[in-house]
């Protein structure tokens, strides 16, 4: 039953959070892990809780993966793990499981789920819900509660969690009744996939858990299609299309979540339009495909910020014109018309008016629309002069290490079947400007949010989701020590994520900004003091080697990429290393620094 504010109880006394052995992760030739600790559950009731009938509803919704880490008041849950088939992957840390549950769900196209206990293995949990909810991830997170006779009453461990997440997760619910857990889970699978997908929390409390139920069938959830275009709709869309004479693709993230790659595709064979994307919608076709211009925004080329701003309609695809992406709004595409795709209505017009819009089904929409021949040959020649003119360079003087050089010869090596999985920061932009990606799964990163933390626990849930190609996580100094717990998680399964660590000795996108907005008064983005990471990970059980030199990337790729199992490479790069270009804050997108400023 949904539960308001209000009326929500809270959580009972519960044990300390500890460890328990999770079931060994099938990854290509991975061992098994670690043998379980002493003290693992000996013995099981064979009586049929609340908490089995939420572990078989889990399963009737097609669920075989869940990442969590235990404690008290969900300890009735993990009682029923053992013999179930559901496959539990321990993380170090809350906020672990839920970026890997989140990656986990980009990459398979369902829902991720994790468990967490009471209190702060909950709190733990918000940023990664904040995460998913941004970035329209389905995201399922059981949540252990206290006993509901001790809701309310500050008992131990006891945390509102459904007050706590109401503005961060697409639906909550605190199932109250033991017998409607089938029908709670199914509805939380539905409206996690539903339109335009998101989070949604279960909390559930020990005794609910703990209660004895009527052992009956679980239910399947029924996902709501999203609607077809009306003939009219899509009549006039064409004619918009029809009468314009500089054209533009600008996709976003609403791409790969609708499966339209492949629409789009044949949309732009028909029309010869040329795309820009959003930092969630690479990969929505081939990134060094010849119609795509590469990304928009504050750090994007500057071929498709230009296009942008010369543009007469702009063909927005499951894109919220977020800030990054337009730079100041009202001089963004300022001589365009908009036609907008999305699944969900709310974000028509939010912040650009749309001279008309399609909502709904943008793979229907995308393939029924056949404008027919389009007079922007024009357009299209000097769309594809301005490619070749501001095309990446990669003759950066000196022998030290070159990130963008390097991140194109890793993309390269790993091949069309690879995902790279990124941190915050300047290597974040880095990735988005100089990897190759043929499909948005391809390119996991934290775009609403912006989360420190994201890129190694998310390789974990790319791995589990898609065991069968290669996963690199690309990380920073500052970033990789948010969630370095996670190495262990790591060894333990055996999953051979390849971890690059681009080490500039500071919180390199912070000191940039410093330096160019804050008169150079650099304040605490030093990280001089950093560890030998490399060492580190040879204490967590990784392989690992340093490189210092740019000729000594291409071998070092190709070891990372052959080692078996985890590895990392710890390159050191210049600590005054810039991303460029760069819109500065307020202005328009044409108005673009780059290293000469």
């Amino acid at each position: 039953m949904t539960t308001d504010a209000a009326s929500a109880p809270t959580a009972e006394p519960a044990a300390a959070t500890g460890g328990a052995a999770g079931t060994a992760a099938d990854i290509r030739s991975a061992a098994a892990p670690a043998a379980a600790p002493t003290g693992a559950v000996r013995r099981r009731s064979n009586s049929f809780t609340g908490a089995k009938m939420l572990v078989r509803a889990l399963q009737a919704q097609g669920v075989d993966t869940v990442f969590g880490y235990p404690g008290g008041a969900i300890m009735p849950v993990y009682d029923a793990l053992p013999g179930s088939g559901l496959r539990h992957i321990l993380t170090r840390h809350e906020q672990g499981a839920a970026f890997a549950a989140d990656a986990y769900a980009r990459v398979a196209g369902k829902p991720g789920v994790c468990f967490a206990t009471s209190g702060p293995g909950g709190t733990n949990l918000v940023t990664g819900l904040a995460n998913a909810m941004l970035d329209s991830v389905p995201l399922i997170a059981v949540t252990g509660q206290v006993a509901r006779p001790l809701m309310g009453t500050d008992a131990f461990q006891e945390v509102d969690m459904f007050g706590i997440t109401l503005p961060v997760v697409k639906h909550s619910m605190i199932i109250t009744d033991a017998e409607s857990i089938p029908e709670q889970v199914a509805e939380a699978f539905r409206i996690a996939m539903s339109g335009r997908p998101g989070p949604v929390l279960i909390d559930l409390p020990k005794d609910i858990a703990a209660a004895q139920v009527t052992d009956r069938p679980a239910l399947a959830a029924h996902h709501q299609p999203c609607p077809r275009p009306a003939p009219d709709a899509l009549a006039e869309a064409e004619a918009l299309i029809r009468s314009a004479h500089k054209p533009l693709i600008y996709a976003g993230g609403g791409v790969g979540m609708a499966g339209a790659t492949d629409a789009l595709q044949r949309f732009i064979e028909r029309t010869q339009i040329p795309m820009v994307a959003t930092l969630k919608g690479l990969g929505g076709i081939p990134t060094d495909d010849t119609d795509f211009l590469g990304m928009l925004g504050m750090h994007g080329n500057a071929a498709a910020n230009l296009a942008v701003q010369e543009s007469d309609l702009l063909i927005c695809c499951g894109a919220r014109f977020d800030d990054r992406a337009t730079g100041k709004l009202d001089t963004f595409a300022p001589n365009a018309r908009i036609l907008q795709f999305d699944a969900d209505p709310a974000e028509i017009s939010k912040l650009r008016t749309a001279d008309h819009a399609l909502v709904g089904d943008m793979v229907a929409a995308l393939d029924a629309l056949d404008p027919g021949p389009l007079d922007i040959a024009p357009w299209r020649d000097h769309t594809m002069a301005l490619k070749q003119t501001h095309a990446w360079r990669y003759d950066a003087p000196g022998e030290a290490v070159f990130a963008p050089l390097l991140l194109k010869q890793l993309s390269r090596a790993a091949g069309d079947d690879a995902i790279i999985t990124c941190d915050v920061g300047q290597h974040q932009m880095w990735v988005a400007q100089h990897c190759r990606f043929s499909r948005p799964e391809g390119h996991l990163t934290s775009g609403g949010l912006g989360a420190m933390g994201f890129g190694l626990p998310a390789g974990i849930g790319a791995l589990l989701a898609e065991p069968h190609s290669p996963v690199i996580t690309v990380s920073g100094d500052g970033s990789i020590m948010m969630n370095i717990q996670e190495l262990a998680t790591l060894k333990r399964y055996n999953l051979p994520l390849k971890i690059v660590l681009l080490d500039n000795q500071a919180l390199g996108m912070v000191r940039q900004w410093q330096d160019l907005f804050f008169a150079g008064n650099f304040s605490e983005i030093d990280l001089a003091d950093n560890p030998d990471f490399a060492a580190l990970a040879r204490v967590f059980g990784l392989e690992a080697i340093t490189v210092t030199q740019r000729s000594e990337v291409p071998t070092a790729i190709e070891t990372l990429l052959k080692t078996p199992g985890p590895a990392l490479m710890h390159v050191h790069i210049d600590p005054a290393a810039n991303v460029w270009p760069l819109v500065p804050p307020g202005a328009a997108n044409s108005d673009m620094m780059d290293e000469d400023h």
